[in-house]
């Protein structure tokens, strides 16, 4: 009896140790990288293996969920998260997107050249600054959606440096994979509201459109999480302006086949964004990838899909970090 009384404290002692090291709470840092400067987090012991998070189109750092940035440093990872350039806290570029948006997605469905102001390769750049500046070598990657389209271009960028790869709802971008329909690119590029309550209920629109059609969403819970977004930082030309770097990319193909990361491709069956064979058409170009299919899984970290994810993405990323050694508590 003794001896269970033990060991049942020091597990609690190691799980407070870990839930110590890996709050949330820790503060927003920013850091400038030329003409760009960037905010961030760093969760975790700075001497643990670094995890690189990359957001999609629109989101902010805090769209990570907490409890999910928390599970992977308890792995033993130093989490990293951030603003991409255009949202939150980081930059925003000055002058309003000069390209009509309608415009250009018209000419991206015909194959034709789509302008923008930065590219999702800049982006990239952006992310591997922000990893020098930290005084960071190597360090593995997780990507969602546009973040994972950038995450294909930091491996590029980096192939020494980036140890693995974790590609969530994304896509290879090229030509003839399945599209969203006009409805959900209407409500995606619907950012100018004439007043803040109807900023919310657009937001709120979008979340509800992105989500499972298994789960029944609590609107209020969606107005809720779009306020907190709103409150932080509400910059809708700069997420038209990161839209038009998504069109403007061509196939991202001939990329993925220089790849030679140990990568995790995971997609949800009931993506509307990007259907599940964007991310059957990413893994077969990467050479040696595992593709994770979960079922009902849309374009949402929603709550009942959150052990699913964490199930599909810890083995990874406990296999890799460190030559396959556990978390040191």
């Amino acid at each position: 009896m003794r001896a269970l009384f033990l060991f049942v404290a020091l597990l609690w002692g190691l799980s407070s140790l870990a839930a110590e090291r890996c709050g949330t709470w820790v503060p927003t840092e920013k850091v400038r990288l030329g003409a760009v400067h960037l905010a961030y987090q760093s969760i975790g012991r700075p001497g643990d293996p670094a995890l690189l998070l990359v957001m999609g189109l629109g989101g902010q750092m805090i769209h990570w969920p907490d409890e999910v940035v928390t599970r992977l440093c308890a792995q033993g990872f130093r989490v990293i998260r951030f603003d991409n350039r255009d949202v939150g806290l980081s930059s925003w570029a000055r002058t309003p997107p000069a390209a009509n948006l309608a415009y250009q997605a018209l000419r991206h469905r015909l194959g034709l050249s789509v302008s923008a102001p930065y590219s999702l390769r800049d982006m990239a750049g952006d992310a591997l600054a922000l990893m020098n500046a930290l005084g960071v070598r190597q360090f593995h990657v997780l990507g969602a959606s546009m973040g994972g389209m950038i995450a294909q271009h930091l491996a590029g960028l980096a192939p020494d440096r980036v140890q693995s790869l974790t590609l969530i709802m994304t896509s290879s971008g090229a030509q003839g994979l399945p599209e969203p329909s006009d409805e959900l690119l209407a409500l995606l590029a619907r950012r100018e509201a004439p007043s803040r309550a109807v900023a919310l209920q657009q937001q709120a629109d979008l979340l509800a459109a992105l989500g499972s059609p298994a789960i029944d969403d609590d609107r209020a819970q969606l107005l809720q999480q779009a306020e907190i977004a709103y409150e932080r930082a509400f910059n809708p030309e700069g997420v038209q302006r990161q839209l038009l770097a998504i069109l403007a990319e061509p196939s991202r193909v001939e990329l993925l086949r220089r790849l030679h990361v140990p990568t995790l491709v995971v997609h949800g069956t009931a993506d509307p964004l990007l259907p599940a064979m964007h991310g059957v058409h990413v893994a077969a170009h990467i050479q040696g990838s595992e593709l994770k299919l979960i079922p009902g899984l849309a374009h949402r970290f929603q709550d009942a899909f959150k052990e699913p994810l964490l199930a599909a993405v810890l083995p990874h990323l406990r296999a890799h970090r460190q030559g396959g050694q556990w978390a040191q508590l």
